[in-house]
């Protein structure tokens, strides 16, 4: 049996992804990304499920900067529609509620049903733990916004179902192992994920960057970030559409060693139809 580890506690959007990637998998709950990591790298896991970035609220924080370091490797790609109930302890109303509690990116997707309410909020470590706490007070003037799953592991009444303010919301999971499975270069859509440093000469990421330009690789991210204070150099995390070993792209990584001081990649898997239907979209 797989044993999966993710951020959050059971009933989270994590657990749900794992659950769909891994159906009757041993599951991990950690509490923080870099314990999910760590989690794999000492053979607790046998992979993590981590999410990268939301539609509606971007990059999840600290992930790009964990992933260079963890020593893992991306190995899958997973798409999650998201939806937040809003839910209470048996009884609850939404006339008697004064406070309602989530994850800061749960409670930042929710907006106008919060605005609707004129309810305070509480910050949560986690979507599911928001809905734990709710049942452990009791207190039909607390609610939740969690996954729907949520509300069926801790008893809670849904109050109000799909209050998420945006009906597309989605969240892009990545699964990591501690070996890359690599798939071969067949045509299939493939993603590539690596990160760099530029080598500190003028135009370095100018050119490190047009060999994907002149190769005809699409970049689908590009974010920057800084390790450490002071002059340390600024890494680059980059996804691609391709396989290294397609000729535009061994040509294109080729131009980007070149112009960089370090090369690493992260993963090569495939992508998700997700994409495509968006694509098509």
């Amino acid at each position: 049996m797989t044993t999966v580890a993710y951020q959050g506690e059971p009933g989270s959007n994590s657990a749900t992804a794992a659950a769909d990637l891994y159906p009757g998998c041993g599951e991990l709950p950690c509490t923080g990304f870099e314990q999910a990591l760590d989690a794999v790298t000492l053979g607790n896991a046998d992979v993590a499920v981590i999410p990268v970035d939301n539609s509606a609220a971007g990059r999840v924080a600290d992930v790009h900067h964990l992933l260079p370091e963890s020593g893992l490797f991306i190995v899958a790609e997973y798409f999650l529609a998201i939806r937040f109930d809003l839910m209470g302890v048996p009884g609850a109303t939404l006339d008697g509620l004064e406070c309602v509690r989530s994850h800061v990116h749960a409670l930042g997707q929710c907006r106008k049903i919060l605005r609707e309410g004129g309810w305070r909020t509480l910050v949560s470590d986690d979507t599911a733990g928001a809905a734990r706490e709710v049942a452990e007070l009791g207190d039909p003037r607390h609610a939740a916004l969690a996954p729907p799953a949520a509300a069926r592991r801790y008893g809670l009444d849904v109050l109000r179902s799909e209050v998420e303010d945006d009906p597309d919301n989605t969240t892009r999971f990545v699964v990591l192992s501690r070996a890359a499975a690599v798939p071969p270069s067949t045509g299939e859509p493939t993603m590539t994920s690596l990160f760099f440093c530029v080598r500190n000469i003028p135009s370095a990421l100018y050119k490190a960057l047009g060999g994907f330009a002149s190769s005809s690789v699409n970049l689908t991210k590009i974010e920057s970030y800084q390790m450490g204070a002071g002059l340390n150099p600024t890494r680059f995390y980059v996804e691609i559409e391709g396989h290294p070993d397609d000729p535009n792209v061994a040509l294109a990584l080729q131009e980007l060693h070149f112009f960089s001081s370090e090369v690493r990649i992260l993963g090569v898997y495939p992508a998700h139809p997700h994409r495509l239907r968006e694509r098509a979209a």
